[in-house]
């Protein structure tokens, strides 16, 4: 058990070498990645579909929080296989993102790397939903105050 963040930095070097702090790096970058870009991606062709493609028209604050609930549901069917990996790579159990994904599936199957998908969808779901409301609102205001010509 780790005393803090400091004795758990130098703890880790010391028994796996500075690389060790680095564990489930690659799977969480690609799991943020990707989950913004399918949460923007939903989100502007839900936007765009309501609107009929005309960026002067605005989208009542509602659907935009239904649109970003759709879209984070969308994000967290697209990448909760990444993170069941990142999750088990940062436990520390695995060499390497393959060898852990290669687990998942011979021990698994595909339902392995969609454990925990369901609670992650309800928080996602909330979250999203009400961030594009927030982006939106802040940008409403950012347009009175600074009106585009």
């Amino acid at each position: 058990l780790y005393r803090g963040p400091v004795h758990a930095a130098s703890s880790i070097i010391r028994n796996e070498g500075p690389f060790g702090l680095y564990k489930g790096f690659a799977p969480t970058v690609l799991k943020q990645g990707s989950s913004q870009a399918i949460r923007f991606s939903v989100m502007e062709s839900l936007r765009s579909w309501y609107t009929g493609g005309d960026s002067n028209k605005s989208v009542p604050k509602p659907f935009v929080a239904m649109f970003g609930a759709i879209a984070g549901g969308t994000s967290v069917l697209g990448n909760t296989p990444v993170d069941v990996v990142k999750t088990r790579m940062q436990n520390g159990s695995y060499s390497s993102s393959m060898e852990c994904a290669r687990q998942i599936a011979r021990k698994e199957g595909v339902r392995g790397f969609y454990k925990g998908c369901l609670p992650r969808m309800n928080r996602v779901c909330l979250e999203v939903g009400l961030a594009f409301c927030i982006y939106d609102t802040v940008m409403d205001v950012f347009k009175t105050v600074w009106p585009s010509n």
